[in-house]
């Protein structure tokens, strides 16, 4: 599948930090402090169909010179166990920015690229 509508482009961490909706009503709330609080979010993790994924963790923020790019890291809700960290995190692939008009995108692509899968694509309320 094409990506979506809209172009790519370059945020800044103030205009990432704030609540993204999919379009199932889950949120992503990235806030400014580099931590997050997901609701029943869409995301893609490698061949597998999009899943909707809920937690806390922290995000990071990416940029070539036309697209940001937002990772996330779900902090598991068992103990963490410090000999083994990865145990303790789950990352779904990276969103990359998009802006369609005044409404602010991130997306990733879902499942084989020669399927029909819908791409998990969040959006920012419009500014």
């Amino acid at each position: 599948m094409p990506p979506p509508e809209g172009e790519p482009v370059v945020l800044k961490p103030a205009e990432l930090a704030t609540t993204w909706t999919d379009a199932d009503g889950g949120t992503l709330t990235l806030k400014q402090d580099g931590t997050f609080i997901a609701d029943k979010v869409c995301v893609a993790v490698g061949w597998y169909d999009s899943l909707a994924w809920s937690g806390t963790g922290t995000w990071e923020q990416g940029s070539d010179k036309k697209q940001s790019f937002v990772g996330v890291t779900f902090h598991a809700a068992h103990s963490y166990d410090a000999a083994h960290p990865e145990r303790d995190e789950r990352r779904p692939d990276s969103y990359a920015a998009l802006r369609q008009g005044k409404v602010l995108k991130l997306w990733a692509p879902v499942g084989d690229p020669d399927n029909d899968y819908p791409h998990c694509i969040l959006a920012s309320p419009a500014s």
